[in-house]
């Protein structure tokens, strides 16, 4: 009688799981009941959001073996672009249009860089950054702009859904529709592929270019709406907002599991990535570390998952 060999599991592909359970265990040892009262863990939920939405799109672009660093100051000019069109017309659905319409644009421009100019994304994607930030701050003179639409700021920032968060429902929604395209529709398929290898992918009849520009289009269109949220919750836009944000996104895609030479990518584990940097930047504010020093442990925490990444890119090859 001949037994089946049980499929042994990769510890690499749940670490984000173990690294969780071990900060929540830390978190509770070092503060107590306090970090895990209802308020504080919604309050967890409310300042992840952003960067959990752009981490599902983040996925698809690191996935497809690409990289994309000016979502950070995408985040800041859609936010302003919302607001000044609020505070000036007041139509909602217009400075929707609007704000997203530009990230779209500018996804667009660096999928063109990518695939048409040859330029690598790294570099693509820093110069675009440049550009947008200093189009940010150029727009409003540095300037703050109020959004006192409060059912805008409601749907897209502060307000709830039988008492849960509406930040909450907005990523639960971006993991959802993220999930099922990479699992089970045939683009997400695709970018496997590209990102696993471009030449075979390119031989089976894959149109590698549009995908790709495809990919970075997405990405735009979530960094914009990660901007709509940011402005929604603090009812003000600020060309400050993002700073920061791609290197945090970065590292909780890495730590869901997807790795940096692309060809894997895992949505819920990178959601899941994101919670565990804002837990994290939660419980070590609660805990009295300044703004420095969480700064140096966000640091640790992106080489630990580059360090993982190319871990597991060496065990796979």
């Amino acid at each position: 009688m001949q037994f089946k060999s049980k499929k042994k599991i990769d510890l690499y592909q749940h670490m984000v799981y173990i690294i969780f359970v071990i900060v929540l265990i830390f978190f509770a040892i070092w503060l107590g009941p306090s970090f895990f009262s209802m308020s504080n863990l919604l309050n967890i939920t409310r300042q992840t959001a952003m960067v959990s939405v752009m981490a599902v799109a983040m996925t698809y672009v690191i996935a497809s073996g690409q990289i994309d660093l000016s979502i950070g100051a995408v985040v800041a000019l859609s936010s302003l672009i919302a607001a000044w069109l609020l505070e000036r017309t007041d139509n909602i659905l217009l400075a929707l249009a609007c704000s997203l319409g530009v990230g779209l644009i500018v996804g667009i421009v660096n999928g063109l860089l990518v695939t048409y100019l040859k330029i690598p994304a790294f570099l693509a994607t820093l110069g675009t950054q440049s550009i947008i930030r200093g189009s940010a701050m150029w727009l409003t003179a540095t300037k703050a702009i109020t959004i006192r639409n409060t059912t805008f700021n409601n749907i897209f920032g502060m307000g709830t859904l039988a008492g849960i968060p509406i930040v909450f429902i907005w990523t639960a929604l971006a993991l959802l529709i993220g999930h099922i395209a990479l699992r089970y529709m045939s683009y997400g398929k695709k970018v496997l592929s590209i990102g696993g290898n471009e030449t075979s992918a390119f031989y089976s009849g894959i149109n590698i270019i549009r995908i790709k520009i495809t990919v970075f289009a997405v990405m735009g269109l979530s960094a914009a709406f990660a901007g709509i949220i940011y402005s929604a919750r603090m009812q003000t836009a600020r060309y400050t907002y993002g700073e920061g944000d791609e290197m945090n996104v970065i590292a909780s895609v890495v730590l869901g599991g997807t790795s940096m030479a692309g060809g894997s990518g895992n949505i819920i584990e990178a959601v899941v990535g994101s919670l565990l940097l804002g837990i994290i930047n939660n419980g070590l504010i609660i805990g009295g570390l300044d703004a420095s020093q969480q700064q140096v442990v966000r640091g640790c925490i992106i080489i630990l998952a580059v360090a993982l990444s190319t871990f597991n890119t060496k065990k796979q090859s």
